[in-house]
């Protein structure tokens, strides 16, 4: 939860500096200065530093308040929510390395020094965040987080290195979960709570084009195949709690989820607007609800004509 929260002011903060940044070129991945842009520069950098010291300030003297400063000690979570909680985190410097990248790059940085500096930011990021937690009690720091992270970043720096362009987007999508609703508060108290909360509802996508994957140029670029990940069943971390609140909570079973589905990338459209290609630059994240082929470990395969 507080990894989601910092992350999304993360992106917040980011998506605006790169919107700023994008006011006079045409579109995100290809029109880049050709030297750099000391005032669009000093803003991303002062925007970044200014949210992410507010959010640490945040989980200090907020988020661990209630809890006691203990000595450094280890935390083994990697079984944990069937590893959607990994996924999670790899989104999270995903994000986090992708937006700095960009906004490095839109502000004249170096390709290279920009894979360099903007291309680690997530795993950089969050470091601190496990440290934090390896500190105090009913935490602990967790060498999978850590690993889930620097796969998040890798992602970014991966493209850039092997396609010179980011190629294979890492995505997310939030479908309502059944479970939600029979959980007393367990999975959040409200709607909102539930999408930090219920990782039942959670997928995470790696989606590439289709004239990439297939090598036909005249195929559309915002065309796109998704391989997806996700996870049911979950009222606990490694295993599920039979009551909370006093309220008993339903006997499910936990089960994983691998998902084939169409896609598009909203970032490869282009329209006559400036500011709508940068609004589409910004969805580049986003799984867009297209028929999904799914394979569980429950019930075999299931077919959606639309799936989130």
């Amino acid at each position: 939860m507080k990894h989601s929260s910092i992350v999304f002011c993360i992106w917040l903060m980011q998506t605006c500096t790169t919107l700023f940044a994008q006011s006079d070129t045409s579109h995100l991945q290809f029109n880049y200065p050709d030297s750099i842009k000391k005032g669009r520069l000093a803003v991303v950098i002062a925007t970044e530093s200014a949210f992410y010291l507010g959010g640490m300030s945040y989980l200090q003297y907020v988020w661990y308040k209630d809890h006691d400063r203990v000595d450094f000690h280890l935390y083994n979570d990697a079984a944990g929510y069937l590893q959607i909680d990994k996924c999670g985190h790899a989104f999270g410097a995903y994000l986090e390395s992708y937006l700095s990248f960009e906004s490095l790059r839109r502000s004249g940085v170096s390709r290279n020094k920009a894979i360099l500096f903007g291309g680690l930011t997530g795993a950089i990021l969050q470091f601190p965040i496990e440290v934090f937690d390896g500190i105090y009690e009913g935490w602990g720091f967790s060498l999978s987080d850590v690993a889930a992270n620097t796969t998040g970043s890798a992602i970014v720096v991966a493209n850039e290195l092997l396609f010179k362009r980011q190629l294979v987007k890492y995505k997310f999508s939030f479908r309502p979960s059944t479970y939600y609703k029979f959980g007393n508060g367990y999975l959040g108290d409200s709607p909102l709570q539930s999408l930090f909360y219920d990782y039942n509802a959670h997928t995470y996508w790696l989606s590439m084009p289709v004239n990439a994957l297939f090598l036909k140029e005249s195929l559309p670029s915002w065309l796109c195949l998704g391989l997806g990940y996700s996870a049911n069943g979950m009222y606990g971390e490694f295993k599920n709690a039979k009551s909370y609140r006093g309220q008993q909570l339903p006997s499910v079973e936990r089960y994983r989820q691998f998902l084939f589905s169409l896609d598009l990338d909203p970032s490869a459209l282009h329209t006559k607007s400036k500011m709508l290609n940068s609004i589409l630059d910004h969805m580049f994240w986003i799984k867009i609800p297209l028929p999904t082929l799914e394979w569980n470990t429950k019930d075999g395969f299931r077919a959606y004509g639309l799936y989130w």
